[in-house]
């Protein structure tokens, strides 16, 4: 199948391989799917799918489209992580090196998912695309700022769909969220909180010392990948790496794709003027520590947005770790939950507050009583069918668009990484303060910095020691 999303295209190019063949009308051909009725998928309407990142998160990618599409081609360096996947197709063929299935089976993908560690979604995603690959890349897209303008770039020069895997982008409910806010309800919105129960996993720890054995099914040098080299523990698998930054990108980066994903949209963001953030201390042995290496157990980040066209500039305030925002006056008194068990989402605006839960389901107007009274807005906005996964597969082969591509998901993934540059360098500003001569001296807010983002130069205007988060270093043999 063509790797461009284009009918007419495939159409010609599967012609002209029934003639270069000798094939005749007496040989084997393809049929369109009209001459054979409805509902029925001919081999050539399904894509040819390789998945880099074949266990954990990668099963619910394998399930939404093993019955649709044609998986080809499975890729994980770990074994025991991908059991499931490869006992159920035992016959498609297995790789640890992505780089090695490119270039083994190129003729044969049409498109790559990817659901790898945050720190390899870049590579990966970019030896697909430059040859020509669809890509689903997991949240968050990217593990810094510039790697997601270099994937926006290469997308569009090669022409390839993409889609970010906040699967809430295709969901009704972040429509309906979209459409409360824009038909002004609760009038202009100057101020959104929006909070995660994340982490679940260790952060605020110190790194481990000593390297302990490496599991026999596991390729640690591949699955570091690009990062910086570091001896195995189990501390970083298979799924704390999310507090580490050489491989995760924290809660933000984490949730921050589904949380603010309905808030992005809703409000028409782009790109914020200037963050800053707080994070918590960690004592241990009486001495308060900065693990520079993990992110920190919680955090409180501020941003703010322009003005948008006839939309007012906002605040975004975001909450981690088990912080979240006071409970609204109009619900004190009350048992009516506030948010969902992993987070929600509230917009405080000049003619009233509404909240809703991770992908912008259930919008409620505060005080609740007023849902009674106000009619749910028109609905404008498309409905989508069928999973995230697949509106993806489908857009692949030019029947509708992704939810979530990359120039939708590119700027949305950077704002969270702007606020990570935040969070990152309130201890950088701690560390440059100096200790204490007495523990217990008042200081005020020693590690505090507001950072103003020209995103036109993709760089902090006031503060340059963040600027080293913008771009990471690869190792030898990752750099594209």
């Amino acid at each position: 199948m063509s790797t461009t999303p284009s009918k007419k295209k495939n159409t010609l190019k599967r012609r002209d391989f029934v003639k270069a063949a000798g094939l005749g009308a007496a040989g084997f051909f393809i049929v369109p799917r009209h001459v054979l009725g409805r509902g029925y998928r001919a081999p050539s309407d399904k894509l040819n799918i390789a998945l880099i990142g074949a266990g954990g998160r990668a099963e619910s990618h394998r399930d939404a489209l093993k019955d649709t599409e044609n998986l080809v081609a499975f890729c994980d360096v770990d074994d025991a992580r991908a059991k499931n996947t490869y006992e159920m197709f035992p016959k498609v063929p297995r790789f640890k090196d992505y780089r090695k299935m490119l270039d083994a089976m190129s003729r044969g993908i049409d498109a790559c998912v990817i659901a790898t560690p945050d720190h390899t979604h870049a590579v990966a995603a970019m030896s697909s695309i430059v040859q020509g690959k669809h890509v689903y890349v997991e949240k968050p897209l990217v593990h810094s700022i510039w790697e997601g303008r270099e994937l926006l770039k290469a997308a569009q020069e090669h022409k390839v769909v993409t889609q970010m895997g906040n699967q809430g982008a295709s969901m009704d409910c972040n429509r309906e969220i979209v459409e409360w806010i824009q038909s002004g309800t609760i009038g202009d919105v100057t101020k959104v909180h929006v909070w995660t129960n994340r982490p679940v996993w260790p952060q605020g720890i110190p790194t481990p010392k000593s390297g302990a054995k490496i599991p026999d099914t596991l390729d640690w040098d591949l699955w570091q990948g690009p990062a910086r080299q570091r001896d195995y523990d189990p501390a970083y698998l298979p799924f704390a790496w999310r507090g580490w930054w050489d491989y995760g990108t924290g809660s933000f980066g984490d949730m921050g794709c589904h949380l603010v994903d309905p808030v992005y949209r809703a409000l028409k963001l782009h790109l914020p003027t200037a963050v800053e953030a707080s994070t918590s201390t960690v004592w241990a042995n009486g001495i308060e520590t900065n693990y520079s290496d993990s992110c920190p157990p919680s955090s409180l980040v501020k941003m703010d947005f322009a003005a948008r066209g006839t939309m007012p500039a906002c605040e975004l305030w975001w909450y981690d770790g088990g912080l979240r925002p006071m409970r609204p006056a109009e619900l004190l008194g009350s048992a009516e939950p506030f948010g969902s068990w992993d987070g929600g989402v509230l917009f405080e605006g000049t003619k009233g507050k509404i909240m809703c839960g991770i992908f912008g389901e259930n919008p409620t107007l505060l005080p609740t009583s007023r849902m009674k009274d106000t009619p749910a807005p028109k609905a404008w906005l498309p409905r989508r069918k069928g999973s995230h996964q697949q509106i993806w597969a489908d857009a692949c082969k030019g029947n509708g668009e992704a939810t979530s591509p990359f120039e939708y998901a590119v700027p949305l993934t950077e704002t969270l990484l702007i606020g990570n540059l935040a969070v990152r360098c309130y201890d950088i500003k701690k560390l440059q303060k100096g200790k204490q001569a007495d523990w217990w001296a008042p200081y005020d807010y020693p590690g505090r910095v507001r950072l103003d983002w020209d995103a036109a130069k993709g760089e902090v205007k006031n503060f340059d020691e963040a600027n080293q988060f913008v771009k990471r270093e690869y190792r030898n043999g990752w750099a594209w």
